[in-house]
């Protein structure tokens, strides 16, 4: 009997670990960026995720949490891999992380569709061995998409994979990448763009955004 039930576990596939919440952190750091902003990216976004509400978020839906700094065509990178946060200590590990991940590119164009693409392959990844309730890509940008494929032709694929993506974007030079993140980039339950009056408000903004974006909706935990 014990043979067989050997037999059978070796077998039978293991159930995949579920999470609540799986979000992929896409930076921009493209030529636009010069080197005191993405410093004040990654500043602000490992501040942002030691908040105590972000904290206490992404512990209670035991989120697994990815980076990718993204700029041109073909300069797509994941920086930090998936990294589960079941404990405080866990947050905070991957906010350094953050902190210290250095820059990978600084002189190239902006291709958002391609960042996409990778945050979708991303998921594809990490569905092999964990099953997530919510995945969404949290993108943050100066500019508009001037190189590749559309992020709006990403749509179709991102509704069929059950992706979100939200956006925050950094006002610099009068051009309401605002409206264009709305248009063209956004898209699934709930999606928003938060906006920040330059580099010098993205800490606070990112800090919104990641309080937004990480905590459950009501709605989704009542029963229909």
């Amino acid at each position: 009997m014990r043979l067989l039930l050997t037999l059978i576990l070796t077998i039978l596939p293991l159930p995949a670990a579920a999470c609540g919440l799986a979000l992929v952190l896409a930076v921009d750091v493209s030529g636009s960026v010069d080197q005191r902003e993405y410093r004040i990216q990654m500043d602000g976004l490992a501040a942002a995720l030691r908040d105590g509400i972000v904290v206490d978020a992404l512990i209670d839906q035991e989120a697994q949490v990815s980076l990718i700094q993204w700029s041109g065509s073909s300069r797509q990178e994941v920086s930090v891999p998936w990294t589960q946060l079941t404990r405080v200590a866990d947050v905070y590990r991957l906010a350094d992380a953050i902190e210290a991940a250095p820059r990978r590119w600084r002189n190239y164009s902006t291709a958002i569709g391609e960042a996409l693409a990778l945050a979708i392959k991303a998921f594809a990844d990490l569905e092999k061995t964990t099953a997530c309730d919510r995945r969404v890509i949290d993108v943050s940008g100066d500019g508009v998409s001037n190189e590749g494929p559309p992020p709006q032709n990403m749509r179709q694929v991102l509704r069929q994979a059950g992706i979100s993506v939200n956006a925050l974007a950094i006002e610099e030079e009068g051009e309401d990448l605002t409206a264009y993140f709305y248009e063209n980039l956004i898209d699934g339950e709930g999606a928003f763009v938060i906006t920040a009056n330059g580099f010098q408000d993205y800490p606070a903004q990112i800090r919104r955004k990641l309080q937004r974006e990480t905590t459950r909706q009501l709605s989704r935990l009542l029963p229909h």
